[in-house]
């Protein structure tokens, strides 16, 4: 296992980052914030974190 072939780990040190940005402090902030960062993921971003690891993603 290598995470740096894993794209999913790419995408979670980024919604960690903004996790942290948002400093929620209950469980329901937690969740508000969660779906809030999901915009921050465009699909040509995503699709590059595929295509980063040689995957294809077109």
């Amino acid at each position: 296992y290598s995470p740096d072939f894993n794209p999913i780990e790419n995408a979670f040190a980024k919604l960690k980052t903004l996790l942290r940005k948002a400093a929620a402090r209950t469980v329901e902030q937690l969740w508000r914030v969660i779906g809030e960062s999901l915009d921050a993921f465009t699909p040509n971003e995503c699709a590059n974190y595929f295509a980063a690891t040689g995957y294809d993603a077109y």
